[in-house]
């Protein structure tokens, strides 16, 4: 339930309404705009009569809330948030770059893309550590030591940098060495796993699973948001369909949706929809266009020799091209690539 006050409504009469529905069992989400302040009520709304709060001359209008998910929903937060990513703020106007191989596989390797795709305009460096492979006998990644590494150049460029997370076992190095904690496709739905990062306040970014609906994607994030963590962006990577000509098919309506049902921010992963790098170009062009927040690009000095996915990654080359166009794509629809 959505309650909404009046212009102008007095603090001490807002904070004697949360108090009687506190007293009342409810938990409460305030979100307070330029103009009007809402308050949300989490817990069993069905036996309250939305009239009769309308004897406060306060109240401007309450709404029942229809969809499950409460917290990532816009009618309780009217602002769209703004997630801050080591430094670098994703969501609102700024249109962010997050590129870097898909899998770190030496330290020469991560530290040669991390200097190229920086000065081509990355904000954040992408690199996996673990790899969650369909085959048991392709590369798993480096693990800890991979971390480790890309913490390394976090430090060595000044840079916030992503990976992702497999386990509840590994989330001590990752509060330790990542900036913005990576649930995969598979993992969208790892509800344990999802809990533990809603206690943490690293900012998280979430994957929409292969065949999952939005609404199913929304109420994975949900459980970080009910679980404190407010930090979370959104990640379109393509979803499974009868297609074959692509690895997956890039939903590009979800970008339009997300911006209409919640106010976190989405970015999107071109890498993953394509699963062929000639298609990148095309699809980032789309992405910012329909107002995404920003994309995650894979990029691999010598593809031709990546050990994971290397028929979808950038030469760093293409990437510093690809850059240019993007900036010029965000200025024609009133946006900043940072």
């Amino acid at each position: 339930m959505i309650i909404k006050f009046r212009e102008g409504t007095e603090q001490k009469d807002i904070a004697e309404l949360k108090a009687k529905l506190r007293a009342d069992g409810f938990e409460l989400h305030e979100s307070v705009g330029e103009t009007y302040t809402i308050l949300g009520l989490i817990g069993d709304t069905s036996k309250l009569d939305p009239n009769s709060f309308y004897a406060y001359s306060f109240i401007d209008s309450v709404v029942r809330i229809q969809e499950p998910y409460k917290k990532v929903n816009r009618k309780f937060k009217l602002d769209d948030t703004i997630v801050d990513v080591g430094g670098v703020k994703i969501g609102g106007n700024n249109v962010v770059l997050i590129a870097g191989p898909c899998a770190i596989e030496t330290p020469a390797q991560i530290d040669l893309i991390t200097h190229l795709v920086q000065d081509a305009g990355a904000k954040v460096i992408r690199g996996g550590a673990f790899k969650p492979r369909t085959s048991p006998y392709s590369f798993q990644g480096l693990g800890i030591e991979g971390l480790e590494l890309l913490n390394t150049v976090r430090q060595k460029y000044h840079i916030p940098v992503a990976s992702e997370i497999m386990s509840t076992e590994d989330l001590p190095y990752f509060i330790k060495y990542v900036d913005l904690i990576q649930v995969g496709a598979r993992n969208m739905q790892n509800f344990a796993l999802l809990k533990e990062l809603g206690k943490i306040k690293k900012p998280i970014l979430l994957k929409r699973g292969l065949a999952n609906t939005i609404e199913e994607w929304l109420m994975s994030a949900e459980y970080i948001l009910s679980g404190g963590n407010e930090n979370v962006i959104l990640c379109e990577r393509g979803i499974r369909t009868f297609e074959t000509s692509t690895r997956n098919t890039l939903d590009i309506s979800s970008v339009a949706v997300i911006k209409r049902l919640t106010h976190l921010p989405i970015i999107i992963d071109p890498s993953h929809a394509a699963g062929r790098w000639e298609y990148i170009e095309s699809l980032s062009k789309a992405a910012i266009a329909a107002g995404a927040d920003g994309l995650i690009i894979e990029v691999h000095p010598e593809p031709e020799k990546a050990l994971s996915d290397g028929q979808q990654s950038l030469k760093p080359e293409r990437f510093a091209d690809l850059v240019k166009k993007l900036r010029r794509v965000a200025e024609a629809v009133d946006r900043t690539l940072e």
